[in-house]
């Protein structure tokens, strides 16, 4: 089975680690989309600290993940999916439900986060430092 995902996975830590790792074990082969600087920018109004080629680059290094590609825009999901032969989405449970309409398409499933981490605390940790 075909899984895909998507993220921003700026700062990488252990939570991504994790949901592209679970993710993986619902498939044989994995394809994940990395969101693009703009991209990231148009939903949180910031850009990542990392820039989305050092962030493919990243999880591209990932002894788990066999593909993965730049998403320019959230509205692509469905042609993502079919470009890359997805059988099943797999997002963190932060989206729960927010992807059903794709069910058409392919399974969708929402994983557990991690509990106690995400990028946004590691960032405003960081800024703290003196």
């Amino acid at each position: 089975m075909r899984i895909i995902t998507f993220g921003t996975f700026d700062m990488f830590h252990i939570g991504h680690l994790n949901i592209i790792e679970r993710a993986k074990k619902v498939g044989t082969h994995i394809t994940v989309g990395v969101s693009s600087d703009a991209l990231n920018f148009s939903k949180k109004q910031r850009y990542p600290v990392c820039n989305e080629r050092d962030r493919m680059r990243i999880v591209s290094a990932l002894g788990c993940v066999d593909e993965v590609f730049l998403e320019e825009s959230l509205e692509l999901k469905a042609e993502y999916i079919k470009v890359h032969k997805a059988d099943c989405l797999v997002m963190g449970d932060d989206w729960e439900g927010k992807f059903d309409h794709l069910k058409p398409l392919c399974d969708v499933i929402y994983l557990p986060r991690t509990p106690a981490i995400s990028t946004t605390q590691l960032i405003e940790v960081v800024k703290e430092i003196p």
